[in-house]
């Protein structure tokens, strides 16, 4: 034990490091368990978009693998159409993994930069990098259970740029500067749309604190990597990737939709009797975001009890005010977005809805700093867990009650050849409470294991690093936009005559959609899904 300045013990070095050590251990444990213990509950985890995500996460790491016949389909743009990164460290686990377990490890990494790169603003903001726990809050929002994991990762390093263009003001210090560049460089090639945003935000942080700093300068060397590649992929980018839609005006009547933008993914369609798994989210959803807002409050409480307020000096208030409006900003500007932007835009969908989360997590920013000390900070830590866990928990139970109902799928798969030309219809999207179907795009987990090609791929669409060849005996035909949601359309003559394999889920036998064509046999029927192959084999 020591003695501080005013005479009274204080722990030594070595007791404070270690007070430290177990308060950061606590918070990594509550950051991994709210984030992963959903996804260690079944194989195919119920988000909308995942199976895509697993197949080109595929794509990248078999597209040597002559098996898997992904180089004949594919070419890769990494530049040109630069939403990369997510899949390249899925492929890297995938080297190691099943596909499977690299996909949820992939999402577990994207999901995680939302709470790091809290952490890293509010180190730049000066106060504690604990709060950055409080990301935690959103990992279960209805964007994450769309699927859009590169969109939630983009707010996590749209985060960790702000903190360290605040470092780098405050201390250029060589390492800094590499830390925003690098961040910027990740942005762009995790979600090049919100790389803009990043730009005007890390020039405000300069500017909202260039009084205390004295510096704006050393923002600038950092940003010209990411400056300069973004300037590249304005010139080579593919013309469908352009994003087509037009400002709306105020809507202030989105209002009433920001619960169900921020966590309304197991809430009923509109006009559908309520349902208890929307109902129960409803609730945990309130009394997290309740719990959160309250720690904020009782933080400012002891900040200001506890004398740190009054001893500050004028420099330190100036700093404190201009990083308390600096996020407050960020926030506004982030919710005039999601008043004005279109729902879809050229190809891309759910856009406006996407801008509350980070709306959200500005507003964290905002927070006064911790009360200092071992046991309010452990504290901090518990409160969060117990804020977080039971959402986390409500989502593993979901988890867990689509691992039974996939049962049928896990065993049809074993009747699938490896490298299918496989088209599927998907006329039952049932058996799951949430609002957005995972069921669409269920199928592509077959060309994740397996290989081959799909009559539909978010490959057609130009807004992926992967994108079909012009032309060759393993490229599909195109089928009409949006095919993948009226399956009543196929015509097996029109339709299938490229493909050797048809996956069906339907409550009742599909054979008529394959009358027209004796060719085609049911070779499989697992529950509700029916495999069809082309004979012979």
């Amino acid at each position: 034990m020591a003695n501080d300045a005013r005479g009274r013990t204080s722990p030594g070095r070595g007791s404070a490091d270690l007070e430290r050590a177990v308060v950061l251990t606590a918070a990594v444990a509550v950051a991994f368990a709210v984030i992963a213990y959903p996804f260690t509950l079944c194989r195919y985890p119920p988000l909308t978009d995942l199976p895509f995500h697993a197949a080109q996460t595929s794509v990248l790491r078999h597209y040597t693998d002559p098996s898997f016949h992904f180089r004949e389909q594919f070419s890769l743009h990494p530049l040109s159409v630069p939403y990369v990164s997510m899949f390249a460290i899925g492929a890297f686990f995938a080297l190691f993994v099943s596909i499977q377990t690299a996909t949820k490890l992939m999402a577990i990494v994207m999901l995680s930069l939302v709470p790091a790169g809290l952490a890293v603003m509010f180190h730049g903001m000066r106060k504690s990098p604990l709060w950055g726990l409080m990301g935690v809050a959103l990992t279960w929002c209805t964007v994450t259970h769309w699927g859009f994991l590169n969109f939630m990762g983009a707010f996590g390093l749209f985060a960790m740029s702000i903190g360290f263009a605040l470092l780098v003001v405050d201390d250029p210090t060589p390492a800094r500067r590499a830390g925003l560049a690098l961040t910027l460089v990740a942005l762009f090639f995790t979600h090049v749309y919100r790389l803009p945003f990043a730009f005007v935000a890390v020039l405000l942080s300069g500017a909202a604190v260039h009084r205390s700093t004295g510096r704006f300068k050393p923002l600038l060397e950092p940003m010209i990597p990411a400056l300069l590649l973004f300037a590249y992929w304005l010139v080579v980018k593919p013309r469908g990737m352009g994003v087509g839609g037009n400002l709306i005006g105020f809507d202030l009547s989105r209002v009433r939709e920001i619960p169900r933008h921020l966590f309304g993914a197991y809430w009923p369609i509109d006009g559908a009797p309520p349902t208890p798994e929307g109902d129960l989210e409803r609730r945990l959803s309130k009394l997290m975001l309740a719990t959160v807002a309250l720690t904020m409050a009782g933080a400012g409480f002891f900040f200001q009890r506890s004398g740190r307020a009054a001893r500050r000096t004028a420099a330190e208030v100036a700093w404190d005010r201009a990083v308390t409006a600096l996020p407050l900003l960020i926030a506004f500007g982030l919710l005039v977005a999601y008043f004005t932007l279109p729902l879809e835009a050229g190809r891309w969908f759910y856009v406006f809805p996407r801008e509350i989360v980070g709306v959200a997590l500005m507003l964290i920013a905002a927070a006064p700093d911790l009360p200092k000390g071992f046991r309010p900070r452990l504290a901090f830590v518990a409160l969060t867990g117990l804020a977080a866990l039971p959402m986390s928990r409500f989502v593993g139970d979901r988890f867990r009650e689509f691992e039974g109902v996939t049962a049928d799928f896990t065993r049809i798969l074993a009747h699938i050849p490896e490298a299918p030309k496989l088209f599927y219809l998907m006329y039952w999207l049932g058996d799951s409470a949430k609002r957005a179907t995972p069921f669409l795009h269920f199928p592509a987990w077959v060309q994740a294991e397996k290989g081959g090609a799909l009559d539909f791929h978010f490959a057609q669409w130009g807004h992926s690093p992967i994108r079909y060849r012009p032309q060759g005996p393993h490229v599909p035909p195109r089928l009409p936009d949006r095919f993948e949601w009226t399956p009543q359309y196929f015509r097996v003559k029109e339709h299938g005559a490229w493909f050797d394999t048809f996956l069906v889920r339907h409550r009742m036998d599909p054979q008529e959609l394959f009358a027209p064509d004796p060719t085609i046999h049911l070779v499989a029927r697992e529950g509700t899904w029916w495999l069809y192959r082309r004979q012979p084999f």
